[in-house]
C-alpha cells in the first residue's frame, strides 16, 4: 500500500482537502463551503463548528476521490486564513459578534472593525512594530483582541482560549493547544528570534496585560516542520483518517502557498523569487538568510515559513474580491451568467489580439478598494479609477476589468520595487492560487510587473505546501526543504510580452503619480473634517 498524506486548507469561504503521494501529486481533492456573517460594515465572522464540519466532509470526500485506503495516510497538516477563534476555558464557542450569538466565534481575517485599535498600536512605536513593516494592520490579532475587550466586555469575561484558525484546527485534531511559529510570529507580534518572544510590555501598554494568562497562550511557539501530536480518536472519526497519525504544525494559508512554490529553492534563487498567492486577496512572500526591514512590508519574520530563514510579506487585501466587485458593480457584469470571469477573460483576450498591448491603456485603477496592505500600509485608503466615460456596454466593462487587473499588477510591482531597494533582486514570480487558472491574468501580471511568472505543476500550491508539512511530520522527509525538493515541481513559465514594455513603463509611472495625487486629495478633504 503506497504512502499518502492529507492536507487541509481553510480559506475565506470554504474548506478544501487534498490527498498527496510522496512525489507531490494530488490524488484527490474536495471543497465544502461555510458561512460568512456580516452584521455590520467592516465586520466579517465565521462559526468554528461549521468550519470543522466542512473540514471533516471535505477530508472524507478527498480520500474517497483519491482511491487511497485510510490506512495509507501517514500524516496530516492544516493551513488556514489568519482568523481569530475565541472559546471558553472548556473549548466551547464564545461570541465575537455584535449579534451576541455564540456560534459566530471567529473574527475573519478580512474583518476591519479594529482599524482604530491598529492605529493606536502603531502609535506606541514599540520595537515589535519593526517586524511588521512599522505599521499594525487591523487584519492582525492584537487589534482585534483589543476591540473585543473594549466592545464586548461580557464576552471577554467568558473567553478562556484563543487561537489563530490554523492552530484551532490542530487543537481540534490533537487536543494540544499549541501555537505555530507561523501564526503567532506573523499576526500576534511574537518575536520568534528572541528568547523572550511575547512582548509583555507592549501588551501592558495597550491594555491587554491579561491576554496571555486569560487566553492560555503557550509561552513558546512550535516551529514549522514539527509534529503537534497524534490525531485523537474523536477527530479521526470525524475526518475518516487513522487515529494516532502525526499532525504537523499548522500555518497561514498564504504561507502554505509560499512553501508550495519556494520550499525547493535555495541560495540566490530565493533572493530572485517572490511567491505570489493570488486569490480573494493576494500575498507576496520573499525569503532571505538575514533580516531585511522593508517599510510597509510585514516582517522580517524569523522562521515563519521556512525554519532558519527570514520572511518578508507583502499583500493586497482585495484582489479576486476586487474583480468580483467590478463584475457585480457593472450592469453588464451581472448578465454574464456562469463562469463570468472566464467569459469576460476570453472577450478581453480577443480584444487585446485586435488592439495590441495598448488595449484599454486610457483606464487606470488604483486597486485599494479595501485599503492598501503593502507597501503604503494604510488600511483607510480607497481605490481610484481614472478614465471613465458614459459607455455602459460590455466593452466598457472589459476595459475597466482589464485596468483593474493591470492595477493589481502595478501594485505588485510597487511591492517588488520596495523589496528590491532593500536587498532582493526579484525577477520571477512563483505564482499559485485561483488567479493561476486565468491565461489573461497570468499574461497581464507578467506584462505589468516585467517579471516571469512560474507556475507549479500542481495548480493548488496552497494544499501542496500544507502537504509538505504533513509529509515532514509523518517522517517521510527530514525537513520542509527536503520535502519541497521531492514534492514541489514547476510546470511552465509565462514571460512578459516584449512589445508591452513601453506601455507598462508609462502606465506604471502614471500609477505612481496617481498615488501621490490621491495623497494630496485626501489631505485637502481631511482639513474640513475637524
Amino acid at each position: 500500500m503506497a504512502d499518502a498524506v492529507a492536507a487541509v486548507d481553510v480559506g475565506s469561504t470554504s474548506a478544501r482537502a487534498g490527498i498527496f503521494d510522496p512525489a507531490g501529486c494530488m490524488l484527490g481533492s474536495a471543497s465544502v463551503p461555510f458561512s460568512v456573517n456580516r452584521p455590520a460594515a467592516d465586520h466579517a465572522e465565521h462559526d468554528s463548528g461549521e468550519i470543522w464540519a466542512a473540514v471533516a466532509k471535505a477530508t472524507h470526500e478527498a480520500l474517497s476521490e483519491s482511491g487511497a485506503a485510510p490506512a495509507a495516510v501517514k500524516g496530516l497538516a492544516f493551513d488556514a486564513t489568519c482568523s481569530l477563534v475565541m472559546l471558553d476555558s472548556g473549548g466551547r464557542p464564545v461570541t465575537v459578534s455584535t449579534t451576541g450569538e455564540d456560534r459566530w466565534n471567529v473574527v475573519m481575517w478580512a474583518d476591519h472593525r479594529a482599524t482604530r485599535e491598529a492605529t493606536e498600536i502603531t502609535g506606541t512605536r514599540h520595537r515589535a512594530l519593526d517586524y511588521v513593516g512599522g505599521t499594525m494592520s487591523p487584519e492582525m490579532e492584537l487589534p482585534k483582541l483589543l476591540w473585543l475587550k473594549r466592545n464586548l466586555p461580557r464576552a471577554w469575561s467568558r473567553y478562556g482560549l484563543a487561537f489563530d484558525l490554523a492552530d484551532f484546527l490542530t487543537w481540534r485534531a490533537t487536543g494540544v493547544p499549541a501555537a505555530s511559529a507561523c501564526t503567532v510570529t506573523c499576526k500576534w507580534t511574537y518575536l520568534n528570534h528572541q528568547k523572550t518572544a511575547w512582548q509583555v510590555d507592549l501588551l501592558d501598554q495597550i491594555g491587554l496585560s491579561d491576554m496571555l494568562s486569560r487566553l492560555r497562550l503557550p509561552q513558546r511557539a512550535m516551529q514549522l516542520g514539527m509534529t503537534v501530536g497524534g490525531l485523537t480518536a474523536p477527530a479521526a472519526a470525524d475526518l475518516g483518517l487513522p487515529s494516532g497519525i502525526p499532525v504537523g504544525v499548522g500555518l497561514i494559508d498564504a504561507h502554505a502557498g509560499g512553501l508550495g512554490v519556494l520550499a525547493g529553492a535555495s541560495g540566490e534563487e530565493l533572493n530572485q523569487r517572490l511567491a505570489v498567492i493570488a486569490g480573494t486577496s493576494t500575498c507576496h512572500m520573499a525569503i532571505s538568510p538575514e533580516p531585511r526591514a522593508v517599510p510597509g512590508i510585514w516582517g522580517p519574520y524569523f522562521g515563519a515559513m521556512l525554519p532558519g530563514l527570514w520572511l518578508n510579506e507583502g499583500g493586497q487585501s482585495a484582489a479576486g474580491a476586487l474583480l468580483d466587485h467590478i463584475l457585480e458593480w457593472h450592469v453588464e457584469g451581472r448578465k454574464l451568467g456562469a463562469n463570468p470571469h472566464e467569459r469576460l477573460g476570453q472577450y478581453i483576450m480577443q480584444k487585446r489580439a485586435e488592439a495590441g498591448p495598448g488595449y484599454a491603456r486610457e483606464v487606470l485603477v488604483l486597486p485599494d478598494f479595501h485599503g492598501n496592505r503593502s507597501p503604503l500600509a494604510v488600511a483607510s485608503l480607497r481605490g481610484v479609477i481614472h478614465g471613465l466615460d458614459l459607455d455602459t456596454s460590455l466593452d466598457s466593462l472589459a476595459r475597466l476589468y482589464h485596468a483593474a487587473v493591470v492595477g493589481l499588477g502595478y501594485g505588485t510591482r510597487h511591492i517588488i520595487d520596495e523589496l528590491n531597494r532593500h536587498g532582493y533582486r526579484i525577477s520571477r514570480l512563483n505564482l499559485t492560487g485561483g488567479h493561476s487558472k486565468s491565461a489573461l491574468l497570468m499574461q497581464l501580471y507578467a506584462d505589468a510587473t516585467g517579471c516571469e511568472i512560474a507556475l507549479p505543476r500542481e495548480a493548488d500550491g496552497v494544499l501542496l505546501g500544507t502537504s509538505l508539512a504533513a509529509a515532514t511530520a509523518a517522517g517521510l522527509y527530514p525537513d520542509l526543504q527536503a520535502a519541497g525538493r521531492a514534492m514541489a515541481h514547476q510546470s511552465r513559465v509565462v514571460k512578459p510580452d516584449p512589445e508591452a514594455g513601453d506601455v507598462h513603463t508609462r502606465g506604471y509611472a502614471a500609477f505612481r503619480l496617481m498615488i501621490e495625487q490621491r495623497k494630496d486629495v485626501t489631505s485637502v478633504l481631511a482639513r474640513g473634517s475637524h
